[in-house]
């Protein structure tokens, strides 16, 4: 018995022999210091690398959004009709129409480029694929109003006119959770019951534009064919069936070349506008444009 004691005790010494009670006044061992996390080298985006990859150069930056818009809309009255934003900055603003076409090279190109637009969709033509736009509308690009059908809307009249662009503003609301505060009148033609009907439904401004661009080339108000700062610019959602075998994605780069060329940088047309003005003036209807 007392030898089975004898090596009972030799186990709870063996097991328990390393726990030796701190001797008093000795100094707890310090914990050895943290390892410092490894640097991260940040990412250097090679802006001319990313361009040369589209056969183009990179644009001017385009300078940071102004803190007083210096496009004031809204208010009472007929909704005021604009074809540029009045400031000295060197910059343009692309508006892009209709939705046919809808090529993954050009949501591809944005998405490489950043270069901001203005989308005007045309319900009907856009139905089939909303989904299509939605990545473009994540890279900041605003969906607006093309109407529903793409009208001559002064041909219809004050309840015509709201039915299409009333519509739209519902149908592209529900698609895309933004309600749109600004219309593309089709073809260029806009009156004073646009004006009225846009603003019961909405609408805070009637964009035109200075410049179109065609397929290689632009298309130009100014006869010395040039562009100025804060021009609209118009283009469209077109393919090899509208384009003669061009590419959206082509068309999109001779446009950027051209703009390049003059100096220009490009914003976003949304960045220098704000709702609140005076009411606009009513004025005489526009000549019919391509749009």
């Amino acid at each position: 018995m007392r030898a089975v004691r004898v090596a009972a005790v030799a186990v709870l010494v063996a097991a328990f022999g390393g726990c030796r009670p701190a001797v008093e006044g000795r100094a707890a061992r310090p914990a050895p210091p943290a390892r410092p996390a490894p640097s991260v080298t940040p990412v250097v985006r090679d802006e001319a690398a990313v361009w040369r990859g589209w056969g183009l150069k990179p644009l001017p930056p385009a300078p940071a959004p102004p803190e007083d818009k210096p496009l004031k809309l809204g208010g009472k009255g007929p909704v005021k009709v604009f074809d540029r934003v009045p400031t000295e900055e060197r910059v343009v603003f692309i508006t892009i129409d209709d939705g046919q076409e809808k090529d993954p090279r050009f949501v591809q190109m944005l998405t490489d480029l950043k270069v901001p637009v203005t989308m005007f969709l045309t319900d009907d033509v856009v139905r089939d694929d909303y989904a299509y736009f939605k990545p473009l509308q994540a890279l900041g690009n605003h969906v607006q109003n093309h109407t529903l059908t793409h009208p001559v809307l002064p041909l219809l009249g004050l309840d015509g006119q709201k039915h299409e662009i009333c519509g739209a503003q519902e149908a592209l609301t529900k698609q895309y959770g933004t309600e749109p505060t600004l219309l593309r009148p089709p073809y260029g033609r806009w009156n004073w019951a646009m004006q009225q009907a846009a603003r019961e439904c909405g609408i805070d401004g009637i964009v035109m534009w200075r410049a179109s661009m065609q397929i290689h080339d632009m298309q130009y108000d100014d006869a010395n064919k040039k562009l100025h700062p804060g021009d609209i610019l118009l283009a469209h959602f077109r393919g090899p069936e509208q384009l003669k075998g061009e590419t959206m994605t082509e068309m999109f780069a001779h446009m950027l070349k051209r703009i390049g060329k003059q100096g220009f940088a490009v914003a976003r047309l949304e960045d220098y506008i704000s709702p609140r003005s005076a009411p606009a003036s009513s004025s005489p209807p526009g000549p019919l444009r391509p749009g």
